[in-house]
Protein backbone atom coordinates (compact mmCIF):
# COMPACT_ATOMS: atom_id res chain seq x y z
CA UNK A 1 0.00 0.00 0.00
CA UNK A 2 1.39 3.22 -1.37
CA UNK A 3 1.14 6.17 1.58
CA UNK A 4 0.41 9.72 0.84
CA UNK A 5 3.87 11.42 0.61
CA UNK A 6 3.95 15.12 0.70
CA UNK A 7 6.63 17.48 -1.31
CA UNK A 8 7.04 21.09 0.28
CA UNK A 9 8.32 22.83 -3.10
CA UNK A 10 9.49 26.05 -1.75
CA UNK A 11 8.90 27.58 -5.06
CA UNK A 12 5.62 30.33 -5.23
CA UNK A 13 3.57 29.25 -8.18
CA UNK A 14 2.49 32.36 -10.48
CA UNK A 15 -1.09 31.62 -10.80
CA UNK A 16 -2.94 32.84 -14.44
CA UNK A 17 -4.96 34.53 -12.64
CA UNK A 18 -1.84 37.17 -11.67
CA UNK A 19 -2.12 36.17 -8.20
CA UNK A 20 0.48 34.13 -6.62
CA UNK A 21 0.69 31.32 -4.96
CA UNK A 22 3.82 30.86 -1.90
CA UNK A 23 5.01 28.19 -0.57
CA UNK A 24 3.40 25.18 -3.07
CA UNK A 25 2.61 22.19 -1.23
CA UNK A 26 2.21 18.95 -3.55
CA UNK A 27 0.48 15.96 -1.63
CA UNK A 28 1.10 12.57 -4.33
CA UNK A 29 0.56 8.58 -4.75
CA UNK A 30 3.20 6.46 -6.51
CA UNK A 31 3.17 2.89 -7.16
CA UNK A 32 5.30 0.32 -8.76
CA UNK A 33 9.02 0.95 -9.93
CA UNK A 34 10.55 3.68 -12.30
CA UNK A 35 12.36 1.51 -14.92
CA UNK A 36 16.01 2.11 -16.24
CA UNK A 37 14.73 2.89 -19.64
CA UNK A 38 12.15 5.38 -17.66
CA UNK A 39 9.08 4.00 -20.20
CA UNK A 40 6.45 2.71 -18.04
CA UNK A 41 4.95 5.66 -16.77
CA UNK A 42 1.37 6.14 -16.13
CA UNK A 43 -0.02 9.33 -14.84
CA UNK A 44 -3.53 9.65 -13.22
CA UNK A 45 -4.84 12.81 -13.04
CA UNK A 46 -8.00 12.84 -10.65
CA UNK A 47 -11.56 14.33 -10.97
CA UNK A 48 -13.12 17.20 -8.53
CA UNK A 49 -13.06 15.81 -4.92
CA UNK A 50 -11.23 12.71 -5.28
CA UNK A 51 -7.63 12.35 -3.55
CA UNK A 52 -4.02 11.53 -4.76
CA UNK A 53 -4.74 7.38 -4.50
CA UNK A 54 -6.66 5.99 -7.78
CA UNK A 55 -6.50 2.58 -6.17
CA UNK A 56 -9.56 3.86 -4.05
CA UNK A 57 -11.42 5.39 -5.95
CA UNK A 58 -10.69 3.47 -9.64
CA UNK A 59 -10.23 0.42 -8.56
CA UNK A 60 -10.97 -2.65 -11.27
CA UNK A 61 -8.59 0.03 -13.30
CA UNK A 62 -5.85 0.92 -11.27
CA UNK A 63 -4.19 -1.65 -9.07
CA UNK A 64 -2.79 -4.97 -8.19
CA UNK A 65 -4.02 -7.59 -11.34
CA UNK A 66 -5.71 -4.48 -13.15
CA UNK A 67 -4.78 -3.05 -16.42
CA UNK A 68 -2.71 -0.36 -14.44
CA UNK A 69 -0.64 -2.08 -12.44
CA UNK A 70 2.29 -1.44 -9.99
CA UNK A 71 3.94 -4.50 -11.53
CA UNK A 72 4.12 -3.15 -14.82
CA UNK A 73 3.81 0.68 -14.09
CA UNK A 74 5.37 3.48 -12.14
CA UNK A 75 1.70 4.72 -11.39
CA UNK A 76 1.80 8.78 -10.10
CA UNK A 77 -1.20 10.79 -9.30
CA UNK A 78 -0.90 13.81 -7.58
CA UNK A 79 -3.32 15.86 -5.46
CA UNK A 80 -4.62 18.90 -7.42
CA UNK A 81 -4.12 22.50 -5.82
CA UNK A 82 -7.02 23.37 -3.89
CA UNK A 83 -8.10 20.00 -3.26
CA UNK A 84 -7.48 18.93 0.85
CA UNK A 85 -5.88 16.17 0.26
CA UNK A 86 -2.30 16.69 0.79
CA UNK A 87 -1.89 19.70 -1.61
CA UNK A 88 -1.79 23.27 -0.96
CA UNK A 89 -5.32 24.29 -0.40
CA UNK A 90 -8.26 26.39 1.16
CA UNK A 91 -7.26 25.29 4.64
CA UNK A 92 -3.51 26.00 4.53
CA UNK A 93 -1.88 28.27 6.49
CA UNK A 94 -0.89 31.63 4.38
CA UNK A 95 2.34 32.51 5.62
CA UNK A 96 1.45 35.94 4.69
CA UNK A 97 -1.20 36.07 7.25
CA UNK A 98 -0.21 33.05 9.67
CA UNK A 99 -3.57 31.97 9.26
CA UNK A 100 -5.45 29.75 7.03
CA UNK A 101 -6.78 31.04 3.28
CA UNK A 102 -10.17 29.77 3.71
CA UNK A 103 -12.67 31.87 1.46
CA UNK A 104 -9.49 34.20 0.31
CA UNK A 105 -7.23 31.16 -1.05
CA UNK A 106 -6.64 32.39 -5.18
CA UNK A 107 -8.22 30.94 -8.00
CA UNK A 108 -6.64 28.34 -9.54
CA UNK A 109 -6.95 26.89 -13.26
CA UNK A 110 -6.87 23.80 -14.83
CA UNK A 111 -4.18 25.29 -16.49
CA UNK A 112 -2.38 25.79 -12.91
CA UNK A 113 -2.77 22.40 -12.05
CA UNK A 114 -0.73 21.28 -14.81
CA UNK A 115 2.37 23.54 -14.41
CA UNK A 116 1.82 22.23 -10.89
CA UNK A 117 2.30 18.16 -12.35
CA UNK A 118 4.97 19.37 -14.57
CA UNK A 119 7.13 20.49 -11.27
CA UNK A 120 6.72 17.06 -9.61
CA UNK A 121 6.90 15.30 -12.82
CA UNK A 122 10.61 16.90 -12.87
CA UNK A 123 10.98 16.57 -8.94
CA UNK A 124 10.15 12.70 -10.02
CA UNK A 125 12.58 13.16 -12.49
CA UNK A 126 10.36 11.47 -15.04
CA UNK A 127 11.02 12.27 -19.01
CA UNK A 128 8.14 10.60 -20.82
CA UNK A 129 4.55 9.40 -19.77
CA UNK A 130 3.57 6.41 -21.48
CA UNK A 131 -0.17 7.26 -20.53
CA UNK A 132 -1.62 10.01 -19.42
CA UNK A 133 -5.10 9.42 -18.57
CA UNK A 134 -8.24 11.17 -16.84
CA UNK A 135 -11.92 11.40 -16.69
CA UNK A 136 -14.23 14.72 -16.43
CA UNK A 137 -11.81 17.24 -14.51
CA UNK A 138 -9.18 15.16 -14.51
CA UNK A 139 -9.59 14.72 -18.33
CA UNK A 140 -9.54 18.86 -18.34
CA UNK A 141 -5.97 18.38 -16.89
CA UNK A 142 -4.70 15.60 -19.43
CA UNK A 143 -5.71 18.14 -22.44
CA UNK A 144 -4.15 21.63 -20.96
CA UNK A 145 -0.65 19.09 -19.70
CA UNK A 146 -0.85 17.59 -23.24
CA UNK A 147 -1.44 20.93 -25.09
CA UNK A 148 1.92 23.03 -22.52
CA UNK A 149 4.22 19.92 -23.73
CA UNK A 150 2.93 18.44 -26.20
CA UNK A 151 6.24 15.80 -26.67
CA UNK A 152 5.80 15.21 -22.97
CA UNK A 153 3.55 12.27 -23.22
CA UNK A 154 2.84 9.12 -25.52
CA UNK A 155 -0.68 8.41 -25.09
CA UNK A 156 -3.65 10.12 -23.73
CA UNK A 157 -7.05 8.89 -22.56
CA UNK A 158 -9.65 11.09 -21.77
CA UNK A 159 -13.18 10.31 -20.20
CA UNK A 160 -16.30 12.32 -20.42
CA UNK A 161 -14.50 15.57 -20.29
CA UNK A 162 -13.84 18.47 -22.74
CA UNK A 163 -11.97 21.53 -24.42
CA UNK A 164 -14.12 24.05 -22.35
CA UNK A 165 -16.54 24.10 -19.69
CA UNK A 166 -19.94 23.97 -21.01
CA UNK A 167 -22.85 26.96 -19.72
CA UNK A 168 -24.93 23.72 -18.42
CA UNK A 169 -21.77 22.56 -16.30
CA UNK A 170 -21.10 25.83 -15.08
CA UNK A 171 -24.91 26.28 -14.33
CA UNK A 172 -24.60 23.12 -12.00
CA UNK A 173 -21.80 24.49 -10.72
CA UNK A 174 -23.04 28.38 -9.69
CA UNK A 175 -25.97 26.44 -8.05
CA UNK A 176 -23.99 24.29 -5.92
CA UNK A 177 -22.27 27.86 -4.40
CA UNK A 178 -25.27 29.60 -4.30
CA UNK A 179 -26.16 26.89 -2.07
CA UNK A 180 -22.93 26.84 0.55
CA UNK A 181 -22.99 30.70 0.10
CA UNK A 182 -26.43 30.74 1.54
CA UNK A 183 -24.75 29.16 4.87
CA UNK A 184 -23.81 31.75 6.79
CA UNK A 185 -21.30 29.50 8.29
CA UNK A 186 -19.29 29.88 5.40
CA UNK A 187 -18.43 33.54 5.85
CA UNK A 188 -17.12 32.57 9.51
CA UNK A 189 -14.22 31.35 8.22
CA UNK A 190 -13.39 28.19 10.00
CA UNK A 191 -12.89 24.63 9.45
CA UNK A 192 -16.45 23.34 8.96
CA UNK A 193 -17.52 26.18 7.62
CA UNK A 194 -20.76 26.13 4.68
CA UNK A 195 -20.51 22.27 5.94
CA UNK A 196 -24.34 22.83 5.71
CA UNK A 197 -24.59 24.29 2.28
CA UNK A 198 -21.87 21.81 1.01
CA UNK A 199 -24.25 18.82 2.06
CA UNK A 200 -27.07 20.17 -0.63
CA UNK A 201 -24.57 21.24 -2.74
CA UNK A 202 -23.58 17.61 -3.41
CA UNK A 203 -27.24 16.83 -3.82
CA UNK A 204 -27.51 19.07 -6.62
CA UNK A 205 -24.13 17.39 -8.28
CA UNK A 206 -25.17 14.26 -7.44
CA UNK A 207 -28.27 14.70 -10.07
CA UNK A 208 -25.80 16.32 -12.61
CA UNK A 209 -23.48 12.62 -12.06
CA UNK A 210 -26.67 10.25 -12.81
CA UNK A 211 -28.74 10.59 -15.00
CA UNK A 212 -32.94 9.59 -15.26
CA UNK A 213 -32.38 5.99 -15.26
CA UNK A 214 -29.84 5.58 -12.48
CA UNK A 215 -32.21 6.33 -10.28
CA UNK A 216 -34.89 4.82 -11.84
CA UNK A 217 -32.92 1.30 -11.95
CA UNK A 218 -31.44 1.78 -8.45
CA UNK A 219 -33.96 4.27 -6.34
CA UNK A 220 -36.98 2.89 -7.66
CA UNK A 221 -40.03 2.45 -5.36
CA UNK A 222 -41.25 -0.52 -4.61
CA UNK A 223 -44.08 0.30 -1.98
CA UNK A 224 -46.94 1.71 -3.64
CA UNK A 225 -48.52 3.22 -1.20
CA UNK A 226 -46.05 5.85 0.34
CA UNK A 227 -46.21 9.16 1.14
CA UNK A 228 -42.95 10.46 2.13
CA UNK A 229 -38.93 9.32 3.32
CA UNK A 230 -38.75 8.01 0.12
CA UNK A 231 -35.59 5.59 -0.50
CA UNK A 232 -33.96 8.37 -3.48
CA UNK A 233 -34.90 10.99 -0.55
CA UNK A 234 -32.80 9.52 1.66
CA UNK A 235 -29.83 8.51 -0.50
CA UNK A 236 -29.59 12.21 -1.10
CA UNK A 237 -28.99 13.16 2.20
CA UNK A 238 -26.59 10.08 2.61
CA UNK A 239 -24.84 11.52 -0.20
CA UNK A 240 -24.39 14.86 1.42
CA UNK A 241 -23.28 13.71 4.94
CA UNK A 242 -20.76 11.32 3.06
CA UNK A 243 -18.82 14.38 1.11
CA UNK A 244 -18.95 16.57 4.16
CA UNK A 245 -17.20 14.15 6.40
CA UNK A 246 -14.11 13.95 4.34
CA UNK A 247 -14.40 17.73 2.46
CA UNK A 248 -14.69 21.41 3.43
CA UNK A 249 -16.59 24.08 1.95
CA UNK A 250 -14.24 26.25 0.73
CA UNK A 251 -12.39 23.43 -1.47
CA UNK A 252 -15.54 22.83 -2.86
CA UNK A 253 -16.01 26.41 -3.95
CA UNK A 254 -12.92 27.34 -5.40
CA UNK A 255 -12.52 23.69 -7.21
CA UNK A 256 -15.70 24.50 -8.68
CA UNK A 257 -14.77 27.80 -10.10
CA UNK A 258 -11.46 25.77 -11.52
CA UNK A 259 -13.69 23.43 -13.34
CA UNK A 260 -15.37 26.85 -14.59
CA UNK A 261 -12.48 28.09 -15.40
CA UNK A 262 -11.75 25.44 -18.00
CA UNK A 263 -11.31 26.44 -21.75
CA UNK A 264 -8.03 25.14 -23.39
CA UNK A 265 -8.71 28.04 -26.20
CA UNK A 266 -7.50 30.88 -23.82
CA UNK A 267 -4.38 32.64 -24.98
CA UNK A 268 -4.41 30.22 -27.81
CA UNK A 269 -5.87 31.98 -30.43
CA UNK A 270 -8.95 29.27 -30.84
CA UNK A 271 -9.80 26.23 -29.04
CA UNK A 272 -9.31 24.13 -32.57
CA UNK A 273 -6.05 25.45 -32.70
CA UNK A 274 -5.23 24.79 -29.38
CA UNK A 275 -6.21 20.97 -29.42
CA UNK A 276 -3.95 20.43 -32.72
CA UNK A 277 -1.30 21.16 -30.63
CA UNK A 278 -1.63 17.75 -28.93
CA UNK A 279 0.85 15.67 -30.35
CA UNK A 280 0.46 12.35 -28.61
CA UNK A 281 -2.08 9.34 -29.52
CA UNK A 282 -5.20 10.35 -28.16
CA UNK A 283 -8.05 8.04 -27.01
CA UNK A 284 -11.37 9.94 -26.30
CA UNK A 285 -14.12 8.15 -24.74
CA UNK A 286 -17.95 9.16 -24.03
CA UNK A 287 -20.42 7.83 -21.79
CA UNK A 288 -23.53 7.11 -23.34
CA UNK A 289 -25.64 8.09 -20.33
CA UNK A 290 -24.00 11.40 -19.29
CA UNK A 291 -25.55 14.60 -19.51
CA UNK A 292 -23.06 16.60 -17.92
CA UNK A 293 -20.48 15.91 -20.10
CA UNK A 294 -22.03 14.62 -23.50
CA UNK A 295 -20.68 12.54 -26.23
CA UNK A 296 -20.84 15.81 -28.70
CA UNK A 297 -18.15 17.16 -26.84
CA UNK A 298 -15.88 14.15 -26.41
CA UNK A 299 -16.74 13.70 -30.41
CA UNK A 300 -15.80 17.38 -30.91
CA UNK A 301 -12.42 16.61 -29.22
CA UNK A 302 -11.60 13.28 -31.29
CA UNK A 303 -12.31 15.68 -34.30
CA UNK A 304 -9.93 18.38 -33.37
CA UNK A 305 -7.03 16.08 -32.23
CA UNK A 306 -4.93 14.95 -34.97
CA UNK A 307 -4.14 11.54 -34.06
CA UNK A 308 -7.28 10.54 -32.22
CA UNK A 309 -9.45 7.63 -31.72
CA UNK A 310 -13.15 7.91 -30.71
CA UNK A 311 -14.97 5.22 -28.29
CA UNK A 312 -18.43 4.99 -26.68
CA UNK A 313 -20.08 3.47 -23.45
CA UNK A 314 -23.18 2.04 -22.98
CA UNK A 315 -23.79 3.19 -19.17
CA UNK A 316 -27.07 3.38 -16.77
CA UNK A 317 -24.35 5.38 -14.01
CA UNK A 318 -24.56 8.61 -16.10
CA UNK A 319 -21.62 10.50 -15.70
CA UNK A 320 -20.05 8.45 -12.91
CA UNK A 321 -19.77 5.88 -15.50
CA UNK A 322 -15.90 7.01 -15.99
CA UNK A 323 -15.50 5.85 -12.35
CA UNK A 324 -17.62 2.84 -12.73
CA UNK A 325 -16.93 1.04 -15.96
CA UNK A 326 -13.75 0.00 -15.49
CA UNK A 327 -14.19 -3.38 -17.81
CA UNK A 328 -15.03 -1.55 -20.80
CA UNK A 329 -12.58 0.58 -19.94
CA UNK A 330 -9.96 -2.20 -19.66
CA UNK A 331 -10.74 -3.62 -22.89
CA UNK A 332 -10.19 -0.10 -25.00
CA UNK A 333 -7.37 0.39 -23.56
CA UNK A 334 -5.99 -2.77 -24.82
CA UNK A 335 -7.97 -2.57 -27.85
CA UNK A 336 -6.24 0.44 -28.58
CA UNK A 337 -2.96 -0.48 -27.15
CA UNK A 338 -2.17 2.45 -24.86
CA UNK A 339 0.35 0.37 -22.47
Amino acid sequence: MSKLKIWETGISLNLESGDLLPNLTIGYHTFGTLNKLKSNVVWVCHAFTANSNPTEWWTGLVGNDFVINPKEHFIVCANIIGSCYGSTNPLSLNPLTGKPFYSAFPLITIRDMAKAHILLAKQLKIDKIKLLIGGSMGGQQVLEWSIIQPDFMENILVIATNAVHSPFGIAFNESQRMSILADASYFKNTQDGGKLGMKAARSTALISYRSYNTYLHFQKETETEKLDDYKVASYQRYQGDKLANRFNAYSYVGLSKSMDSHNVGRTRNSIEEALKKIKAKALCISIKSDILFPKEEQKYLHENIEHSKYELIDSVYGHDGFLLETKPLTKLILKHKLL
